[in-house]
């Protein structure tokens, strides 16, 4: 009897819900197994792909969005020994869905936080209430793999944006697992897109796209492309967060900075009735 030949996997984009190869059709060899290696076409259909989602997932109650974010913890506990087996530490995956928990935790918190009345001399209310900013380019860090990808994924969408994430070349295996979990968690499709291959080719159209909000710039260990995306960032007046290096302790606690950070704040005028 001849030995059976194990089918290797190939882990591919994950963009509007699916999981699509690159459209160029490329991909490169990571720990035994094909990925594909996105292209700008790739990232462009990404945000049109979160663009479309953003209507749907903004305007899901503050609740519904803890109890899916909450949802993706469960998924992710039960597919803990599969993160293990790609070379994740076992600790790095109980803080990751430990951090999915927690930002499911603030979802109907923020507006009471950083919303509120405020005095004004007249027979008016005044109200200010956190919204979303929109859609938001996300380089992701290289590591730790799995943690630093939930760290400025699930900040980001708490609060009702659409990400399109750029992960690491390096470690794509993690990632795409992770969107793998995420198309099982009632996440609505657009809400993560996911990019694999190079940063230098993606993060570049990413950040220049008109139809961008913000971009996280995190994963982006280069200094001179930094700020080649900064100045495309520029063109419309993206937000850009850029945290520093000695920021990155991703095990500490992930506070409120990363959340605050991409929203805008909405500020309405009411009469007093009689």
């Amino acid at each position: 009897m001849s030995e059976r030949v194990a089918v290797r996997k190939t882990y591919k984009l994950y963009i509007g819900g699916k999981f699509p190869r690159s459209e160029s059709g490329r991909s490169y060899l990571v720990q035994d197994a094909n990925v594909s290696l996105a292209s700008r076409k790739d990232a462009r259909d990404a945000v049109v792909a979160a663009r479309a989602a953003v209507k749907g997932w903004a305007g899901a109650t503050a609740y519904n969005r803890g109890q899916i974010l909450y949802r993706v913890a469960e998924m992710l506990e039960g597919r803990r020994e599969q993160f293990v087996a790609l070379g994740v530490p076992g600790d790095e995956v109980d803080a990751a869905i430990d951090r999915w928990v927690w930002y499911a935790g603030w979802s109907d918190k923020l507006a009471q936080v950083y919303g509120g009345a405020n005095p004004v001399a007249g027979p008016y209310f005044n109200l200010s209430a956190p919204e979303p900013t929109g859609v938001v380019a996300v380089v992701a860090p290289e590591r730790p793999a799995l943690l630093g990808l939930v760290s400025v994924i699930a900040p980001a969408i708490v609060s009702g944006n659409t990400v399109v994430v750029a992960a690491s070349p390096a470690e794509p295996l993690a990632a795409i697992t992770l969107a793998e979990v995420l198309a099982t968690s009632d996440l609505p499709g657009g809400v993560v897109n996911l990019l694999t291959g190079r940063i230098s080719e993606t993060a570049p159209t990413l950040a220049a796209h008109m139809d961008v909000n913000a971009v996280d710039l995190t994963g982006v260990g280069d200094a001179e492309l930094a700020v080649e995306l900064e100045i495309k960032a520029a063109e419309n007046l993206k937000r850009v967060l850029r945290p520093a290096p000695a920021e990155h302790d991703w095990f500490a606690d992930p506070g409120v900075t990363r959340m605050t950070a991409l929203l805008e704040t909405k500020t309405v005028w009411h009469p007093k009735g009689v």
